[in-house]
């Protein structure tokens, strides 16, 4: 199977086992902030440290000016938060001094490269971070990798284990948002829930059949197209 077949045949798959994310468009400078906080830890703690956040400061704007120290004192359960303060606020900064508002909406009518490279050059915001405002907040086909996504892009098959996962996803994909978004959403829910980093569940995966790591390692029974 080609790879970008076969990226069509894991987004159905995943759809059929999980059924279809619901995927609605962000608040740009939401996202960002938000992504910011999910670095090296769950969706739960950056849920609750963007909650906390807002309830310290009530919104965005009032961030921007607080104290780093404050800041880092808000959303200490996400982690890091020393790191991810002072970040928050330089990138809250950059926005408003370049956009004269927390306003990220324009960024939708950008050349794509071009919005990727604004934010790109944003303190602590890497191709991911980036890929996930352009995706889910504009609807712009780029697909972010993490590192679930990695290491299941990487035992199908669709990627190589060295290299730029980014640059090499976003070749071989098609370029259609929707599918991306799926894409996304369920490779990660599947790289947390099967495709562990050791000893995956590979009897229960529902892509195990086009799967090049569970055919060379998986102990059940395998034809010649590998596990079923």
């Amino acid at each position: 199977m080609e790879p970008c077949d076969k990226a069509v045949w894991i987004a159905d798959r995943l759809t059929g086992r999980y059924g279809a994310p619901d995927v609605a468009p962000s608040d740009p400078v939401e996202s960002l902030v938000r992504t910011i906080l999910s670095q090296n830890t769950n969706d739960a703690n950056r849920d609750r440290a963007y909650a906390s956040l807002l309830e310290r400061f009530g919104t965005l704007d009032a961030v921007r000016t607080a104290r780093v120290d404050t800041i880092g004192r808000a959303i200490r359960v996400g982690g890091l938060h020393r790191q991810k303060s002072k970040r928050i606020r330089q990138v809250l900064n950059r926005i408003h001094r370049e956009r004269g508002r927390l306003d990220l909406s324009s960024l939708g009518e950008w050349d794509l490269d071009a919005a990727m490279d604004w934010l790109l050059a944003s303190p602590g915001v890497g191709r991911k971070t980036a890929g996930i405002v352009m995706l889910f907040s504009f609807g712009r086909p780029y697909f972010p990798v993490d590192t679930h996504i990695r290491r299941v892009f990487t035992r199908v098959g669709l990627i190589g284990p060295k290299g730029d996962p980014h640059e090499q996803a976003n070749t071989l994909l098609p370029r259609d948002p929707a599918l991306m978004a799926t894409l996304h959403l369920l490779t990660i829910r599947l790289g947390r829930e099967i495709c562990h980093p050791r000893r995956p569940d590979c009897p229960n995966c529902p892509i195990r059949a086009e799967c090049d790591w569970a055919s060379r390692n998986s102990p059940f029974e395998s034809g010649p197209g590998g596990p079923r």
